[in-house]
């Protein structure tokens, strides 16, 4: 029952914290379906239900030594399981998906957890599981979900990210068939439109691998550092100016952890909430460099209490980047549109076309 009132009353509140902004400013830290096309029945079938069900086995497998192979079967243990289980001919449908995707919605919201909330490292989670992404070599990105391994899930850009692993583990036991890239992506999706978000176009075709798969440190962006900085991770992935700017909108989420990040504190006044305030405050807030012992971040002059990143900053310093922040704090709808557009093309980076079984869905929100 509490749950099935969590996602109204947070719209409610979503609603009455926009209208206000306008004509008050915060003081202290207030924390608060398109039809689918026919699937490509022909995939599902030459793929089987080791695909469907997230046998990553299944692909790789003739890619393997003996040896190797026996060392590696065990990731796709519980997948091929579940397939054999569910029959040979099981193929998930939308509607599975959507139990999956109200399940993440249903245990999203917890006590004691950062602002009560799992949404903001779930986002992070499918994010930084796809922003591993290469164009030139073609390697990374949401297809084999290698944050399941070791030294990527120790990349320092990950930390914290068992969090949210584990906590998506749980669901993976309730939905075995479902692949641990679709999964994650799934979740980042189902936490955006939860926290009042824009619907998020989203489709499954993702598989697992292996060890072998595991992408190099250094391709997620280093909030020490730039513009330069930005450009250089931002294009290999294949995004472009605009793109950037919109995908950092995502730091309207959160909040940095001295103990994972280095660095500490929220970007706004409501870390659970999809809004473009990110993009007000970094035009209208006073921002200085705070006086800690961490590593040098800034913080709003005003109350103290948040506080932007390197990277973050520099969106206002670059002239092409700042072009985009100024339209999107003043414009939340356009925002919301672009977010929508770029944040699927990310959870879709290195997907081999020919694995989408459909065209993308619009998840209904629980």
């Amino acid at each position: 029952m509490i749950s099935a009132l969590r996602a109204p009353l947070r719209r409610t509140a979503i609603q009455a914290s926009r209208s206000l902004r306008a004509s008050a400013q915060p003081v202290a830290r207030q924390y608060s379906t398109a039809p689918a096309a026919k699937s490509n029945a022909g995939l599902w079938i030459g793929l089987g239900a080791a695909v469907a069900a997230g046998g990553g086995y299944y692909l790789y497998a003739k890619d393997l030594t003996p040896a190797e192979a026996a060392k590696t079967a065990a990731t796709a243990g519980k997948g091929t399981a579940a397939a054999v289980k569910a029959g040979a001919g099981f193929k998930p449908s939308k509607e599975d998906y959507q139990k999956v995707y109200n399940r993440i919605a249903e245990i999203m919201e917890v006590d004691g957890y950062d602002d009560n909330s799992y949404g903001p490292v779930l986002v992070r989670l499918a994010w930084h599981s796809s922003g591993t992404y290469d164009k030139e070599t073609n390697t990374g990105g949401s297809n084999y979900a290698t944050m399941r391994f070791a030294p990527e899930s120790l990349h320092a850009a990950n930390n914290g990210l068992n969090v949210a692993r584990a906590v998506m583990e749980k669901v993976k036991q309730e939905f075995p068939w479902i692949t641990y890239g679709d999964l994650w992506t799934l979740a980042g999706v189902a936490a955006i439109q939860e926290m009042g978000g824009p619907k998020v176009p989203w489709r499954p075709g993702r598989i697992d691998g292996f060890e072998k798969d595991v992408t190099p440190d250094g391709r997620l962006p280093d909030a020490t550092q730039a513009q330069d900085h930005l450009r250089h991770i931002f294009y290999r992935m294949g995004f472009n100016d605009q793109e950037i700017v919109a995908l950092s909108g995502a730091h309207a989420l959160g909040r940095c952890h001295p103990d994972r990040s280095g660095f500490e504190g929220p970007w706004t006044f409501s870390p659970t909430s999809v809004t473009n305030e990110y993009f007000k405050l970094l035009l209208d807030e006073k921002w200085v460099w705070r006086k800690w012992n961490g590593p040098k971040q800034y913080q709003d002059k005003k109350t103290g209490t948040l506080m932007m990143l390197p990277t973050d900053f520099a969106l206002v310093q670059d002239k092409k980047f700042k072009e985009w922040v100024v339209k999107y704090a003043k414009d939340e709808e356009l925002f919301f549109n672009d977010f929508s557009k770029v944040i699927a093309k990310l959870f879709e980076l290195g997907v081999p076309e020919k694995q989408w079984a459909t065209q993308p869905w619009i998840m209904d929100s629980a």
